[in-house]
């Protein structure tokens, strides 16, 4: 049985990927004052995420969860997350109509401040520093006093995250998510796209649709579900006191969640059974996630569920899988006869950016070429296909502005336009085009894969 649980319980454990304070004093007047913090999201809201989430381990839903790789201080501003709710809205509704069912949007957002490393330090020039581990901890810049921790970038990771879901419940409330502006924008990408005439057919039924709904009296303007959507928020939990503080009791159950996001991830560099990262996993409510690369064992991953989902609660756990174009064939299918023997509820979500990260012929820029993370998406759905099973979701690093980051897609992006507008703090991620693409893609799998498969009776509408 696993030992009583508390929020600073995982400070009995060994830990990776901690950053090293100067001044400890200073970090725990910091963590204490996050602790009288309101919090910025709301047990309620993490049971609804989790109930539909569930939906998704039944097969009666897809998840959709994307995201910046790293959030930065110095691009929080209106437009940038207009423009990544824009493009995650256009990527739900193609996937809503092709899969038959209801998408549930999870941004990596409001919170995805830190990021684990390769090495604790960086040389430049002859000079050691620390590893930029993202802006809730030190500075991109490099530099003695940006690359020392500091525990007042908690603060302001705490009210950018703030801000940022205000603007997001306003834009997922206030008409800016109405259904027709959705397939409107859509349209637009098919008529600019290289491949739009690809995508046409889809659209085409879309826009009938909705003119039939119009002809029976289903409007914006009457039906709450056509002008507004639910999005819920994700990061990777990794700067645990940071956690903490934010970790409240739930006046209604009585159980611990935590009201940084909604949804909560351990990484493959955290999550060692014995380890405090997963210790503090195990005992919020809220749905969580693994991410599970290839060097995962069957047994590992049933202890790993068992810990984190000793109740085999639908919704509670899901498995974003990150093996790479050429190692998902190899690895996934035991994990998934593993997990299926023993009758475990999870989420299998396909996270194709990770295991695909490359550097770039002569620039050295770190890339991902569009056709690998393609590669994985459909090995992804072929093996949950022979095996009889479902893939739940997809999880990518994406942008709603048009960057150059990641190469290939139908507005070819080559190694040399790389440098033309590289702004990633850390991982290359899909630009606005590249991510849609993927969505109609993705979303024409599913329209395959539901082919002759009963259908659950459910509501297809952006409100979901």
């Amino acid at each position: 049985m696993a030992p009583r649980w508390s929020p600073e319980h995982w400070r009995t454990k060994p830990i990776e990927q901690v950053p090293v304070y100067p001044d400890p004093a200073q970090l725990a007047e910091v963590e204490q004052q996050l602790g009288t913090f309101p919090p910025l999201v709301f047990a309620g809201e993490a049971r609804e995420l989790k109930a539909k989430l569930a939906r998704v381990a039944q097969g009666e839903a897809f998840l959709l969860q994307g995201g910046d790789c790293a959030e930065s201080f110095a691009e929080h501003g209106a437009d940038t997350i207009r423009d990544f709710f824009r493009v995650f809205l256009q990527m739900a509704v193609v996937l809503t109509y092709a899969g038959g069912s209801p998408v549930v949007k999870v941004g990596r957002i409001a919170g995805q401040f830190a990021k684990p490393r390769s090495a604790p330090t960086e040389t430049q020039d002859g000079t050691e520093l620390p590893s930029y581990r993202g802006d809730i901890i030190n500075g991109i810049d490099f530099s003695e006093a940006s690359r020392t921790p500091d525990p007042q970038r908690m603060h302001m990771a705490y009210r950018q995250a703030a801000a940022t879901l205000n603007l997001l419940r306003a834009f997922a409330q206030g008409g800016y998510a109405n259904l027709e502006h959705v397939h409107q924008w859509n349209l637009g990408f098919v008529k600019d796209s290289p491949a739009g005439h690809r995508y046409q057919e889809l659209s085409d039924h879309i826009a009938e649709t909705l003119r039939f709904m119009r002809a029976i009296g289903l409007t914006a303007e009457n039906t709450s579900q056509l002008r507004s959507t639910s999005l819920y928020t994700s990061h990777e939990a990794l700067l645990l006191g940071y956690e903490q503080a934010l970790t409240r009791i739930d006046s209604t159950s009585g159980d611990w969640y935590a009201t940084s996001g909604h949804f909560l991830w351990a990484g493959d560099r955290t999550r060692q059974l014995d380890h405090a990262h997963l210790d503090y996993l195990r005992g919020i409510k809220n749905p969580i996630g693994v991410k599970v690369g290839p060097a995962i064992t069957a047994d590992e991953l049933l202890k790993l569920i068992d810990l984190l989902s000793p109740q085999n609660e639908p919704g509670r756990m899901t498995l974003i899988c990150r093996f790479g174009a050429d190692k998902v064939g190899k690895h996934l299918p035991a994990l998934i006869r593993a997990v299926e023997r023993e009758g475990k509820s999870v989420v299998w979500a396909c996270d194709p950016m990770h295991g695909n990260t490359i550097k770039a012929g002569n620039s050295g820029y770190k890339t991902r070429p569009f056709d690998l993370i393609l590669k994985e998406v459909e090995s992804f759905f072929d093996i949950h296909r022979s095996e009889g099973t479902h893939a739940g979701g997809i999880h990518v690093e994406m942008t709603g502005r048009n960057v150059t980051e990641c190469v290939g897609g139908a507005k070819a992006v080559t190694e040399t336009d790389l440098s033309d507008r590289y702004h990633t703090h850390c991982d290359p991620r899909l630009n606005a085009d590249q991510s849609i693409e993927l969505a109609f893609i993705v979303a024409e799998r599913l329209r395959r894969d539901r082919e002759g498969r009963p259908q659950p009776e459910v509501s297809v509408v952006a409100g979901e």
